[in-house]
């Protein structure tokens, strides 16, 4: 189960939680970082929507879709401010992974190279 809406990041144990218990994606999980981070590692089905272009491709990955998004980044800066930029355009159900894919290595899946 998501947080609430008032709340507005996710643990990488919950996320990984709602991985498990869904057969078929549930939600979006976007990648805010950069091409070449994105090269270096990432969470398995993500999407990259870099930050630098996060204005005009974010809105669009979720225009559409009743599903909510979890974003994450490097530590979970970037991704913060994607998801508040989100949930100011009319997207709700949007949370930030807090600590971004560099506590997800940590905390849920050691193969996830850090850096």
């Amino acid at each position: 189960m998501f947080p609430s809406k008032d709340e507005t990041e996710i643990t990488p144990v919950e996320l990984q939680a709602l991985r498990e218990t869904d057969s078929a994606p549930s939600f979006h999980l976007i990648d805010c970082r950069e091409e070449d981070e994105f090269a270096i590692c990432k969470i398995d089905g993500a999407t990259l929507v870099p930050l630098s272009r996060f204005a005009e491709a974010g809105p669009e990955c979720l225009k559409g879709s009743a599903l909510p998004a979890v974003v994450y980044c490097h530590h979970g800066m970037r991704s913060m401010n994607a998801t508040m930029y989100l949930r100011e355009k009319g997207f709700p159900e949007v949370w930030s992974l807090a600590g971004g894919i560099d506590l997800w290595s940590t905390r849920v899946d050691a193969d996830v190279p850090r850096y």
